[in-house]
């Protein structure tokens, strides 16, 4: 019987690599890239720490009891973290994303959302601030949240079905237990509350429609996600995608829908509103949202950046390297010159992978590794 070998790199050392440019450029409100793009989203890793092992994302073969997670001093301090944030929202950033890792694992974590929400954007208004979550955790800190200033929340669901959630959870934790984090942050007041649900042909494809039956007309919007190569560890294999074409086509055979336009510049996800017996979309009903990375690019819009756990900025989900923010917070460096350091970063962007991802080389397992969604956030 073959083994299967997992190839495995530390990208907190081959981010090491990456140096901060030494240019200089003021902050103005709007940064764009070598393709036009605005900086507007800064998604947050609090934590490279997760209490489940899911198969795509912290495989259990890899992230074992033996596995070295970052130390603590070396995390980025929630003091550090808002500095930088404010130092983005001075480059444009309107939206903060709080991930990990699990975040809600991070002690006192709303703390860090009291200091981020009392931040403003160049209007002068507060930043959009979310937090994406496994929802093991959410029912005993929903609230607390809210209360700090936290608006948003996404839950991270892959099924309805108690066996095959426990399956791919790896830690047999219970469905009962997220659904239950899912209505303490309603009964908070959080708003706006999605469920993502990473979709694996053959895996869980067939909870797709339980799964949208169970959230239609609840307030919560369900989001389907495209299973992505991200990182090096998760065994990815193209004919394990669900296109999200034909997931929509599974929806539409028993559940009316109709397309609805973007909310937003950027937005990742393609979304489509319940419909009435008219034809139209039923807002009472709600929407679902297909999130489609690998069949249908969205790098042309792609608007975010994202801070790792020890402050390390990386410009693509599919990132090999990382650019060191934290030597500069600790090295003594003024507000000015972190900002001028942050400019140029972005405006040399040029990534485009799910464009490029058809013409890459199969073969990773030469050269630089693209960095793992667990150091980074999804």
């Amino acid at each position: 019987m073959s083994e299967r070998v997992i190839p495995l790199v530390d990208q907190r050392i081959a981010a090491l690599a990456a140096r901060v440019p030494a240019q200089a450029a003021a902050p103005t409100g709007l940064l764009t890239d070598t393709r036009g793009r605005p900086l507007r989203d800064l998604r947050i890793s609090v934590t490279d720490r997760c209490n489940f092992r899911c198969n795509y994302c912290m495989p259990k073969e890899v992230f074992d009891k033996d596995h070295a997670y970052l130390p603590h001093n070396a995390l980025l301090s929630f003091e550090e973290i808002t500095r930088l944030a404010r130092l983005f929202l001075a480059h444009g950033v309107r939206k903060i994303r709080l991930t990990g890792g699990e975040p809600l694992l991070r002690k006192n974590l709303e703390e860090l959302v009291a200091q981020l929400a009392r931040l403003r954007t160049v209007d002068g208004t507060a930043p959009d601030l979310t937090l994406t979550t496994n929802g093991s955790l959410l029912a005993r800190k929903a609230r607390t949240l809210k209360e700090a200033g936290l608006n948003r929340v996404t839950v991270s669901l892959d099924g309805l079905d108690d066996a095959v959630f426990r399956r791919m959870n790896d830690v047999d934790f219970p469905v009962a237990d997220v659904l239950a984090g899912i209505e303490a942050a309603h009964a908070a007041g959080l708003s706006q509350i999605k469920v993502n649900m990473v979709v694996k042909r053959g895996t869980n494809d067939h909870e797709i429609l339980p799964m949208a039956r169970h959230f239609r007309g609840t307030g919560t919007t369900l989001r389907f996600i495209e299973y992505m190569d991200v990182g090096a560890t998760n065994g990815w294999r193209m004919d394990e995608v669900l296109p999200s074409a034909e997931l929509i086509g599974r929806l539409r055979a028993e559940l009316p829908l109709v397309q609805l336009s973007p909310t937003s510049p950027g937005e990742t996800a393609e979304r489509w509103g319940y419909a009435s017996a008219a034809g139209q979309h039923d807002p009472a009903l709600g929407e679902v949202g297909v999130i489609s990375s690998v069949t249908q690019a969205f790098c042309g819009d792609c608007n975010r950046a994202r801070l790792s756990t020890e402050g390390r900025l990386y410009l693509c989900l599919f990132a090999t390297q990382g650019y060191d923010l934290r030597s500069l917070l600790r090295g003594g460096a003024s507000d000015e010159a972190i900002a001028s350091a942050i400019a140029p970063i972005w405006q040399q962007r040029t990534d485009r992978y799910s464009e490029l991802r058809s013409s890459l080389p199969a073969d990773t397992t030469q050269g630089a590794r693209r960095v793992e969604m667990s150091y980074i956030g999804g």
